[in-house]
């Protein structure tokens, strides 16, 4: 029996697979445009109001959706016991670690609150999409 029978097949399905992929790496991916959501409220700067201190650990979950353009999600860990301006503290931290300080500004103010600036692009959308902290309230206001 020749080993060329064998060997021969096996080699052009290798050399086929992976043409293949090169060939699907290289097209292009066609997302469509993210569309910006009548029930989004935008601004081109935001308010964070937290009220009350962590109870527990846990997290809370913000979406920010530029107008236009993907939303960026942004999750805030906090730890049992922190004070109304360590939660503060901890979703500025968040904020600042997640977003392009080009386009946007993030700072404390009075302690409790934190701010949310646009410095370039398009105004944005601002969701408290979860929150399992138990004490911890947050109220979000566009300016």
């Amino acid at each position: 029996m020749k080993l060329g029978v064998f060997v021969r097949p096996a080699l052009l399905a290798v050399i086929a697979i992976f043409a293949g992929q090169s060939v699907l790496a290289q097209e292009p991916a066609t997302a469509p445009a993210p569309v910006a959501s009548p029930d989004l409220k935008y601004s081109n700067k935001w308010r964070i109001e937290v009220k009350e201190g962590a109870n527990n650990d846990g997290v809370m979950r913000f979406r920010l959706t530029p107008e236009g353009e993907s939303a960026i999600d942004v999750a805030v860990n906090v730890r049992d016991g922190r004070s109304e301006n360590g939660v503060a503290r901890d979703v500025k931290n968040a904020f600042k670690s997640a977003l392009d300080p080009k386009r946007f500004h993030v700072e404390g103010d009075d302690g409790e609150d934190v701010l949310l600036k646009k410095k370039e692009g398009p105004d944005f959308a601002l969701q408290l999409l979860e929150s399992t902290l138990k004490g911890t309230h947050v109220d979000l206001e566009r300016e």
